[in-house]
């Protein structure tokens, strides 16, 4: 299990590809914020902060098409997204 383990650092990377891939369709990104509650400035403000990259990798795990379609563009396995969730704090533990 230590092999498929992320840090820290190299899920908020992750997670901040994906947010910038889900913010480049203009649909996606109200739906993120939608579900969110969060308003285009506040995630400016906030994209950086743990629980917000959290709530990117989540928005994707909850989508199976959009997360399939972010790991096929940014070259990654849709598994790595699972993985860079678990890496950051307050992922639920299954």
């Amino acid at each position: 299990m230590r092999d498929t383990m992320l840090s820290q650092a190299s899920a908020e990377v992750t997670a901040l590809r994906a947010l910038a891939w889900v913010v480049t369709d203009q649909e996606r990104g109200m739906r993120f914020l939608a579900l969110t509650g969060c308003d285009a400035a506040t995630l400016r403000r906030r994209a950086g902060e743990t629980d917000v990259l959290g709530a990117v990798l989540d928005f994707l795990l909850d989508d199976e098409t959009a997360l399939r379609a972010f790991a096929d563009e940014v070259d990654l396995p849709a598994q790595s997204v699972a993985l860079a969730r678990f890496a950051l704090p307050g992922a639920l533990r299954r």
